[in-house]
């Protein structure tokens, strides 16, 4: 693949960055050429002959807003893996697909629930709150926009491992843009931006830097098996005071995400040679 044919993919390449968080890696991983360790994610021929371009991304900042509770995104989350030549069916192997990153919720469980008396019994390091982002469904995409059903998962060691906002069957279903959006009030429009190109000739790899994906007119639903366990056995539902001290289910036009995003391209013969 010549330099010419990674600037003629570089126009979907932006609404395959989000593609990456929705597939599950598959059981092997080879290992890439020197220089390329960063496509480690990327199958290998033997892995997937189908793959003729390897990508890795990162989320590099932004924030994630749902009814009341908007979470910045603080912590990098890494995504790697290889598509078609028109980057397209993607896939990944062992050591690729979306990275399971924590990131902080403000206001922990306390702000979550209501529950202040929470922080006289268990204090407030018990109490931190983390959310993780979970694809939920396949990604439909087009050259600078992408629909993808996603959940949001709600850990703390009180609430046990299934506290969800979100599910496969009633998903957070995204509809990210680098251009403007159209959402329904009282939401106003919001624009994205195409990255910035640069392209590295001696080892063949497209870089696409500081792109920004948007959203804000997507519905987010109510909370579903967020159980607050006392005393390690004593377990209470509280998916309602989640929805109530939350906003949620919140409807369309009053929720929004700002993804930042770093991404590279390689030819797969260059990563795999």
């Amino acid at each position: 693949m010549k330099s010419k044919h990674l600037v003629r993919l570089l126009a979907p390449a932006t609404a395959a960055l989000a593609a990456m968080a929705m597939v599950a890696p598959v059981a092997q991983a080879d290992t890439p050429a020197p220089g390329y360790g960063q496509f480690a994610g990327c199958p290998s021929p033997s892995e997937n002959p189908a793959v003729e371009v390897c990508l890795r991304s990162v989320i590099t900042g932004g924030h994630f807003q749902m009814g009341s509770k908007d979470v910045p995104i603080t912590n990098p989350i890494p995504l790697s893996g290889g598509t078609n030549a028109e980057l397209e069916n993607f896939s990944a192997n062992s050591k690729g697909g979306l990275a399971p990153v924590k990131q902080k919720v403000p206001g922990g469980v306390v702000g979550l629930t209501g529950l202040t008396w929470l922080l006289e019994l268990l204090g407030s390091e018990a109490l931190t709150l983390y959310a993780v982002t979970e694809a939920v469904g396949q990604p439909q995409l087009s050259f600078t926009d992408i629909s993808l059903p996603i959940r949001v998962h709600l850990i703390n060691s009180t609430l046990g491992n299934k506290c969800y906002v979100g599910s496969p069957s009633n998903p957070i279903s995204l509809h990210l843009t680098t251009g403007t959006t159209s959402p329904p009030k009282p939401n106003s429009p919001i624009t994205g931006k195409l990255p910035t190109i640069s392209f590295d000739e001696e080892t063949g790899i497209l870089h696409t830097d500081n792109g920004e994906y948007v959203d804000n007119s997507f519905a987010a639903p109510g909370a579903s098996g967020c159980v607050l366990t006392l005393f390690g056995f004593i377990p209470i539902s509280i998916n309602g005071l989640v929805n109530s001290q939350s906003g949620l289910p919140a409807a369309a036009g009053t929720n929004e995400t700002k993804q930042e995003i770093d991404a590279e391209f390689a030819p797969s013969e260059l990563v795999y040679p």
